[in-house]
């Protein structure tokens, strides 16, 4: 028997992934973390690794895990278009797949295991803002459906498992987030802006820049996964987490272009102190 929690990870050395590991080592809990590091990264974690109460395991979900945890969270998925389209079938499978087995593994240890969902499950809406009511207006057969139907398949076996086993789940649908150790080529529009910056470009706004977006810091994000976790049994979800506020493409772009003038600075101290 173990005095401290332990708690699993899938897609721990992720974006999101990392800053979970980061807030569960603070709190006292064993971490495994568990990623195949298509899309995630060792240096993600690298600072990690020396921590006595967290364990790397080098795993594709697809496949059944053996592990004796408390709580389970399942981040496993690659989450921008550019990665999840490169293999949409096996982008499908994990995220179905995954979730049966990690499913299978609550079930086995009667573990709570919160599952991150997305707010492309609502697909292309037709009701701005989206609520948890709104059940999308989706397209199962696009290019992107590997990723949003996959999501939405992944809900309905957590809440299978809910109904007809009484598992405690939760689940979060994420909106865009953004933060330190987002992946510079993900083709998302915080990642696209900060990397043209730097590297002097133009900013590209795509349309007529009036297309809308809210933006949740990484940190605020963990924090509301983590008061999810530790909510009462019968609250289950889906429930939403990200920005009420939603900022224009251009708006950001201007951002964009202060953050390219504040890294100009940055390399030039002298012309900095000038200023």
């Amino acid at each position: 028997m173990h005095l401290e929690k332990r708690v699993l990870v899938t897609g721990g050395a992720g974006f999101l992934g990392s800053h979970l590991c980061e807030r569960l080592l603070a709190t006292g809990a064993i971490v495994v973390c568990v990623d195949n590091f298509f899309t995630g990264a060792r240096r993600n974690i690298e600072h990690l690794l020396d921590h006595k109460h967290f364990e790397v395991v080098r795993h594709d979900v697809t496949f059944p895990l053996y592990v004796e945890v408390d709580e389970i969270y399942n981040f496993a998925c690659p989450p921008s278009p550019i990665h999840y389209q490169h293999d949409p079938v096996q982008t499908t499978k994990t995220s179905v797949h995954g979730a049966i087995n990690m499913l299978g593994l609550a079930k086995r240890l009667r573990a709570r295991i919160l599952q991150a969902s997305t707010s492309e499950v609502y697909g292309d809406p037709s009701v701005h803002p989206q609520t948890e009511a709104y059940w999308g207006h989706v397209n199962p057969i696009g290019p992107r459906s590997c990723y949003d139907e996959g999501k939405r398949c992944a809900e309905t076996l957590f809440f299978d498992y809910w109904r007809q086993h009484r598992l405690q789940v939760k689940v979060a649908r994420i909106f865009n987030t953004y933060g330190p150790r987002m992946h510079p080529n993900d083709g998302r529009v915080v990642s696209n802006f900060i990397v043209q910056a730097l590297l002097g470009r133009d900013i590209t706004v795509y349309g007529d820049g009036s297309q809308t977006r809210s933006f949740c810091y990484v940190d605020d994000l963990i924090d509301g996964l983590a008061r999810l976790m530790a909510t009462a049994v019968e609250v289950t979800g889906p429930v939403n987490i990200g920005n009420p506020v939603e900022f224009l493409s251009a708006g950001i772009g201007q951002h964009g272009n202060r953050f390219d003038r504040l890294a100009l600075a940055r390399r030039s101290p002298s012309r900095a102190r000038s200023r």
